[in-house]
C-alpha cells in the first residue's frame, strides 16, 4: 500500500480547512492501495492554520512564525507510517511546503515558484521511497 496526501483524498485538512480532491486518486484509496495521511496535522497543526512556506532552509508561516520543527516531526512520522505500510510510492500535493516535489513557493508568499521539495518529500525521497505529484500520477 502507498501512502497519499489525504487532502487529494476530500479530506479538509488543507491550510485553509479545504482540500484538493482528485477524483481519480480518491477511487485508488478507495479501492485500497492508497493510505491517506496529512504531514502537517501529523506535526501537530491545526485546520484551518496559517499558509507557510519555506525561506532560507526553514519553514515560516504568514505570520513569521518559525514552523519547521512542527513539520519535520510530521515529514517523520509520515516516514513511519510509510514504511510500516510498505510504502513503495508517496502521491504528494505538488507546491507544498509538506509535500511539493520539485517545486515550492518562494517564501515570499507572492506566489512565485521555485524548484525544491517539500519537507515530507524530501525526506521520503532520501528513504529510498518514490514521490510523485498528483500531477504526475
Amino acid at each position: 500500500m502507498d501512502i497519499v496526501s489525504a487532502c487529494l483524498c476530500g479530506v479538509n485538512c488543507k491550510y485553509s480547512g479545504g482540500n484538493n480532491f482528485n477524483p481519480k486518486i480518491y477511487k485508488e484509496m478507495l479501492s485500497g492501495k492508497l493510505l491517506p495521511v496529512c504531514p502537517e496535522l501529523l506535526g501537530g497543526l491545526g485546520i484551518p492554520r496559517s499558509p507557510c512556506e519555506i525561506s532560507e532552509g526553514k519553514v515560516i508561516n504568514k505570520e513569521g512564525n518559525d514552523v519547521t520543527q512542527n513539520f519535520i516531526e510530521g515529514a517523520e512520522k509520515t516516514l513511519e507510517i510509510a514504511k510500516t505500510a510498505g510504502a513503495k510510492r508517496a502521491i504528494l500535493k505538488q507546491r507544498s511546503p509538506s509535500c511539493g516535489n520539485g517545486k515550492i513557493y518562494d517564501g515570499t508568499f507572492c506566489g512565485r515558484l521555485i524548484e525544491g521539495y517539500g519537507i515530507t518529500a524530501k525526506i521520503l525521497k532520501d528513504n529510498g521511497i518514490e514521490v510523485i505529484s498528483e500531477e504526475e500520477f
